[in-house]
C-alpha cells in the first residue's frame, strides 16, 4: 500500500517532474505533485509524494531537513483533509 508524504518549503522554482525525480532516491514514487495557486499559476511551496510504505519512511528519514533546490524542506506523512467551515462573503468580496 502506497503513503502520502506532505513536502513543505519548496522553492518556487520546484516543479512536479523535479519532485519527483529527487525522492526516486529513496525508492519508488507512485505519483508527486506540487501545488499551485489558481489565479497566478505560481506554485503555493508544498505538494505531496506518494510512496510505498517502506520507500516513504526512508524517504522522510533522507529529506525532512535536508536542502532541495536551496531550501530546507519538511517532509512528514499527510494528514487526511479537515471538514472547513464554507467560506462567508462579505461586502467586500461583492465589490460594494
Amino acid at each position: 500500500m502506497a503513503k502520502k508524504l506532505y513536502v513543505g518549503n519548496l522553492a518556487w522554482a520546484t516543479t512536479s517532474d523535479s519532485l519527483k525525480a529527487a525522492f526516486a532516491a529513496a525508492g519508488t514514487v507512485v505519483s508527486a505533485s506540487v501545488l499551485s495557486d489558481k489565479m497566478t499559476g505560481r506554485s503555493r511551496g508544498f505538494g505531496f509524494v506518494e510512496m510505498e510504505d517502506a520507500d516513504a519512511d526512508k524517504a522522510i528519514e533522507m529529506f525532512n531537513g535536508k536542502d532541495l533546490d536551496g531550501r530546507t524542506l519538511t517532509v512528514n506523512e499527510a494528514r487526511p483533509m479537515t471538514e472547513r467551515a464554507p467560506r462567508r462573503e462579505g461586502s467586500f468580496s461583492r465589490g460594494y
